[in-house]
């Protein structure tokens, strides 16, 4: 989810409505709701088929940010059309528009100007996350009274303007006991009065494939009453290190020093070497000794069994420049353990990556960024290591600056966990 960088204090007429609509709707509560949805203890959605792969999806989603639903629809090959997109962040808007086949027209840059009605039956879900700092934990936690804690209204709005056939709302874990729960009791009571029959729960990254922990709450709308369970966690197979470095075993696929040689200027420049050539080069007999000649790029060798899982995460090696590196002087204050007053923890190369914050360009200290050794010296994530532990595949490309990735990563939603809720819900089954 994108950052709005409005005031948080800002004040319109619009704004100033949606606070008194919540604050009415809160102090008639009786009662709060706590109790989350159930996990499924049938098959686990990793086995999970859908029944109507040939469907196609029409998507819509508020607050896009870098599309993580849209890459989740990419990575399962699904049929899938944007309807509408938008973002107030003039660089989600660059990412977004350099990764996925929208039109202009149906881009929206400010959520509270934008009239969706145009698309009522139009879409079959809708995803978003409205900016969450009016209640994380680690903000202030305003709630509506955080112009920013309004948006949430403008998604509800647009769900009921385009009356979708199910819809995916994320938010940070904090939203579910903000003002002794009844920030997002309101919430529920808006969705209901909607028509919508939800389930809820707060699911973390580390459960479903992408060793970061990151904790949100996931609510899911249907028009229709559905009997929905969460997908149950999985064992988690890959550690933050498999995604820094390349981990393939296969005597067909070159290691680091191989990829270095091969992909060389110099050897590429003087048509030593080749990559997914048209013409192969002259076949030698000292083929399987020697680095010269004709290579492919495959993610799997050919004949080796598919395994989804695994090539979900086969990455490029690549050297890390020099600026990701820490200098001893920064380096000595991402590590200190703190002040008299404060403690941090300085663990560094963690198996599990903490959450990624749309703050990681700032170098923060060791306890609230990630930070990895290698030969002695400490450096920080690339802004493509932070999309990779958030789902984001390397084709995805980068078209913004490092301090702008970075912040586009931190905010996105984690694919993988998105991944999980469309296989469990039949995403097909709302296509056409």
């Amino acid at each position: 989810m994108a950052t709005v960088k409005k005031d948080i204090s800002e004040s319109t007429e619009r704004i100033d409505a949606v606070k008194e609509i919540v604050k009415d709707r809160a102090s008639k509560i009786d009662s709060v709701d706590r109790s989350y949805s159930p996990l499924s203890t049938g098959k686990s959605w990793r086995e999970l088929e859908f029944s109507h792969p040939e469907r196609v999806i029409r998507l819509g989603t508020m607050f896009s940010g870098i599309g993580a639903i849209e890459q989740a629809f990419h990575r399962l090959k699904l049929n899938f059309q944007i309807a509408f997109a938008g973002d107030i962040d003039a660089n989600c808007k660059k990412s977004y528009f350099a990764n996925y086949d929208i039109k202009e027209e149906d881009w929206f840059t400010d959520a509270r100007e934008f009239d969706a009605s145009k698309y009522k039956g139009k879409v079959d879900i809708i995803v978003g996350g409205a900016p969450c700092q009016a209640f994380s934990m680690v903000g202030r936690r305003l709630g509506f009274e955080d112009a920013r804690g309004t948006l949430f209204y403008e998604f509800a709005r647009v769900i009921k303007e385009t009356e979708p056939k199910v819809f995916i709302f994320e938010n940070v874990k904090g939203l579910t006991n903000h003002d002794g729960g009844r920030t997002w009791q309101v919430m529920q009571d808006i969705f209901h009065d909607l028509g919508y029959d939800l389930h809820y729960r707060v699911l973390n990254s580390k459960d479903y494939g992408i060793p970061q922990h990151r904790e949100r709450l996931f609510c899911i709308g249907f028009r229709k009453p559905t009997k929905f369970a969460f997908p149950a966690p999985v064992e988690l197979e890959y550690r933050m290190y498999d995604f820094l470095e390349d981990y393939i075993d296969t005597k067909y696929f070159l290691k680091e020093k191989g990829i270095k040689f091969v992909t060389s200027h110099k050897n590429r420049e003087k048509c030593y070497t080749q990559i997914n050539g048209e013409v192969a080069l002259c076949e030698k007999r000292n083929q399987q000794f020697n680095w010269h000649g004709d290579f492919v790029f495959h993610p799997v060798a050919e004949g080796e069994p598919t395994d989804e899982a695994f090539d979900e995460f086969i990455f490029n090696v690549k050297d890390v420049e020099e600026k990701y590196y820490l200098s001893e002087k920064v380096a000595k204050y991402v590590l200190s353990s703190g002040t008299k007053n404060f403690k941090t923890s300085t663990e560094t190369d963690l198996d599990v990556a903490r959450p990624l914050l749309h703050s990681m360009h700032k170098m923060h200290r060791a306890g609230v960024d990630n930070y990895i050794t290698f030969k002695g010296r400490i450096r920080k994530l690339t802004p493509r290591e932070c999309l990779r532990l958030m789902g984001f595949k390397d084709d995805f490309k980068i078209v913004v600056s490092d301090t702008s990735m970075y912040q586009e990563a931190g905010n996105s939603i984690v694919v993988d966990v998105l991944i999980a809720l469309l296989k469990q819900m039949d995403i097909t089954k709302y296509g056409k």
